[in-house]
């Protein structure tokens, strides 16, 4: 892993620890307002190992693309214009962390639009990309995300042992590194995952990160990195968080998803990306730069 060829795609799903799918069924929305807001510490957290990581001599200056949801924007518009100045990008995770297949088409537009607007008025720039909650993208979807005027979806997870995550046939377009060219003004950042034996294992991040041993990780990460040149990462701030709420009306296998080593995730995390030296930390828009003929995200 010491090779500049290599890009680190650091995403962040910008949404508070209530707003979590594993949880709704013991937080419906209407309590939201009520609830303690944290994501605001725990962003700074993740900001601040970010630039803790500048100084173990990464080939770059390490800069991540934030997925913000617009019902947190809305409340933090401060936080928003933090993160941009500290030199990241800001995309849409949409505005109310609803899954992609539970909104009819119109639904969806809206949230789409007003998200991505309600960000563009708050850093006073051009938002690109786009999260689906859950993973929650289809081809129908995709369509949509792109008439919307998105530049690019990262949404798609090819772990298909998790029935939340959508399905699409990505084998049909052109490929430019790791991102998928779906016409020839949008694209799709798939997560990365690690095929072993012709199976695919969740290697992207979020609770599969938590719950593997951070050795075997490693291994598996230098391994799609050899292979693919680069690697696309997600973690969400309540994830090093292990002080939140606890929920326990919620069935044990969620609430296991959920909790799961909470209080050992900022530490791994910064040992995972201490490995990485000489890698290149980009943004999704700018490895879309670096590798889409130029698309010319600005």
């Amino acid at each position: 892993m010491n090779t500049i060829d290599h890009h680190i795609l650091l995403t962040v799903d910008l949404e508070d620890w209530f707003q979590v799918e594993n949880l709704k069924e013991g937080i419906p929305f209407t309590s939201w307002s009520s609830r303690e807001l944290r994501v605001e510490e725990n962003t700074h957290r993740i900001l601040d190992l970010l630039d803790s990581m500048r100084l173990k001599g990464t080939h770059n200056p390490p800069q991540a693309t934030f997925f913000v949801l617009g019902w947190i924007a809305e409340r933090l518009p401060h936080l928003v214009r933090v993160i941009r100045s500290r030199g990241h990008e800001v995309a849409s995770h949409g505005y109310f962390h609803r899954c992609c297949n539970e909104s009819s088409s119109g639904e969806l537009e809206k949230d789409l639009v007003d998200s991505r607007k309600l960000l563009e008025d708050i850093i006073g720039e051009a938002v690109y990309g786009y999260r689906a909650p859950s993973f929650s993208i289809t081809d129908d979807v995709l369509k949509i995300i792109e008439a919307c005027g998105y530049r690019y979806d990262s949404s798609y997870n090819s772990f298909g042992i998790n029935r939340r995550y959508g399905r699409m046939d990505l084998t049909q377009y052109a490929t430019a590194g790791v991102a998928v060219k779906i016409s020839s003004t949008f694209y799709e950042l798939p997560i990365s995952n690690l095929t072993l034996y012709g199976r695919i294992l969740p290697w992207g991040g979020g609770g599969y990160f938590r719950l593997i041993p951070l050795f075997i990780f490693r291994l598996g990460v230098q391994s799609i990195l050899k292979g693919e040149g680069a690697y696309l990462f997600y973690i969400h701030p309540w994830e090093i968080d292990p002080g939140q709420p606890r929920i326990d009306t919620i069935p044990a296998f969620y609430r296991f998803r959920h909790y799961v080593n909470l209080s050992r995730t900022q530490h791994k995390l910064s040992a995972l990306f201490s490995h990485v030296k000489g890698c290149s930390f980009v943004t999704c828009r700018d490895y879309l730069n670096l590798v889409g003929k130029k698309p010319d995200f600005q």
